[in-house]
């Protein structure tokens, strides 16, 4: 142990790497209480928590590899992908924790924020007029009732560890609670439209593609502008706006 690692950090947390810990700081102390109660009740492998002194939660590192990330190929095998979509089943099916999760917002709350980013995209030039109004029009799809299930709420690749074809661990809990689970299959496949087969085959029940497709618009069209103010670029090739344009 001879330096300490950024994971990732920006106005609203950061998490720090020393060694087999990592540190995660949150301005937000509902999300560190979030984050572990759900640990604590999922049925799939998650982060061991060493301590708890806020706005500090420490844990432990999971074994394995990331099962990739979003504007990167994955080398994880089909298989991989498929134990993903088994474990984002059994979480889907266990019992529903007591409070909603980012996965869960109201329907009208969505889409007025979709709305209103889409607004800001186009009047700041910061997208085509054309690109954002397709989008919209696909997004339409996940605008609809949907049964509360156990949802991660942020089931991006990144957040999935394998080794093999086992999963391993699956971290950053902060946004679980009663949600959409086409929203958890969606933010996983986000920019690897090529595993959605594998995923759905691990998931194994029948579900809407194109409510799945809804979200990947959805989601970037949302992600856009708050990427852009944490330090992050979405234009990065096969990230959210690349996500965007491949519904043209």
């Amino acid at each position: 142990m001879d330096e300490v690692e950024v994971v990732v950090a920006h106005s609203e947390r950061a998490t720090l790497r020393v060694g087999d810990v990592f540190l995660k700081v949150d301005a937000d102390q509902a999300r560190i209480d979030a984050e572990v109660e759900a640990m604590a009740l999922v049925p799939v492998p998650t982060p061991k928590v060493l301590w708890r002194k806020p706005p500090v939660l420490a844990i432990a590192a999971v074994p394995g590899t990331v099962l990739g990330r979003l504007g990167e190929p994955s080398t994880a095998s089909s298989s991989a992908w498929a134990a993903a979509g088994a474990a984002v089943r059994k979480l889907h099916e266990a019992p529903l924790p007591p409070r909603p999760g980012r996965a869960g917002r109201g329907l009208e709350e969505l889409a007025a924020d979709l709305d209103g980013e889409c607004e800001w995209l186009v009047t700041n030039g910061v997208l085509p007029a054309d690109l954002v109004s397709r989008n919209r029009q696909v997004a339409e799809a996940a605008l609809r009732p949907w049964t509360p299930m156990f949802t991660h709420g942020d089931l991006q690749i990144a957040h999935v560890f394998v080794d093999g074809d086992e999963i391993t661990g699956i971290i950053d809990w902060s946004e679980a609670g009663q949600g959409d689970a086409l929203f958890d299959l969606a933010t996983l496949t986000l920019g690897h439209e090529e595993h959605l087969g594998d995923v759905i085959a691990g998931y194994g029940t029948e579900v809407d593609l194109d409510v799945i497709r809804a979200w990947w618009s959805l989601r970037s069209l949302l992600g856009v502008r708050w990427l852009m103010q944490h330090g992050f670029d979405p234009f990065m090739p096969g990230c959210e706006v690349d996500v965007l344009r491949s519904r043209m």
